[in-house]
């Protein structure tokens, strides 16, 4: 079983959608999907739950991190769902190492029952973060294309405590950078300034797709997109034209990132 998590500093960026889109088409695709949500504001719960195609465990997320043995039901799609507990978390130090062993304990278990866990993550750096990272194959960090976003690459990178070098130096050698994945785009003068300016900057770090010279994986600002989470629906199932269109646009990133997790192709992955 491949794990991702998807992380990032700030909040409000589009991580629990995107691991909405991926969850939804790996398991489209075939895959056996295992979610996991550790951000106690529970978003990417809710949209799963409302979309009645991911079976929902009995247990919640903390019980991942604070129980040695815990078990979720046979299924192809799978959803371990937020909790308030996990906020509380953070404010037990003296319990952080067995935190971590747990959840890597439970991916453990799981690997003969699914393809992929897809982690949704909480902003703040704590051990929620820390403990996914520790076990995970792949970290992949949705942004916005604003000035905050690229001042918070570096911490992305450079954290003392959930920086992918940190981890890697400490915890993971094997945890994988996906890359950088630009959210809510929009086709303005700000945000084609910004996105030079992570090209400038950050080139590496983003996912190309396509065959042409400049072409990275993104997700556009779409009303479609937004309302598909709103209601818990499928975009591509959508009937109307706006979302068949957005999820045109959607579709290669989102094959792009199941290939480079399942390894057909894996020249970028950093």
């Amino acid at each position: 079983m491949k794990t991702l998590v998807l992380a990032n500093q700030k909040g409000g960026v589009g991580k629990s959608a995107v691991a909405t889109l991926l969850a939804h088409h790996l398991h489209r695709a075939g895959r056996r999907v295992l979610a996991v949500d550790l951000d106690h504001q529970g978003n990417l719960s809710s949209i799963l739950q409302r979309s009645n195609r991911a079976l929902s465990a009995p247990v919640t997320a903390d019980a991942l991190l604070t129980s040695a043995r815990v078990d979720v039901p046979a299924g192809t799609f799978v959803l371990v769902p937020a909790a308030d507990a996990l906020l509380g978390l953070e404010r037990q130090p003296a319990q952080h190492t067995p935190f971590a062993r747990n959840l890597r304990a439970f991916l453990r278990a799981q690997a003969g029952r699914f393809d992929v866990c897809i982690v949704d993550t909480n902003p703040n750096p704590d051990i929620r973060v820390i403990a996914a990272l520790a076990s995970a194959d792949f970290v992949l960090s949705p942004i916005q294309l604003n000035q905050e976003a690229i001042d918070g690459v570096r911490g992305l990178l450079h954290h003392p405590r959930v920086g992918v070098h940190k981890i890697r130096a400490v915890l993971n050698p094997a945890l994988r950078l996906v890359g950088l994945l630009p959210t809510m785009v929009e086709a303005t003068p700000f945000q084609k300034a910004n996105f030079v300016e992570i090209i400038r900057h950050h080139q590496s770090l983003l996912i190309p797709i396509g065959e042409r010279a400049g072409e990275f994986a993104f997700i556009p600002k779409r009303s479609a997109i937004a309302e598909a989470q709103a209601h818990g629906e499928i975009l591509w199932e959508m009937k109307k034209t706006a979302a068949r269109d957005a999820w045109t646009e959607v579709e290669p990133t989102m094959r792009r990132l199941s290939d480079i997790v399942f390894a057909k192709e894996d020249e970028h992955v950093a």
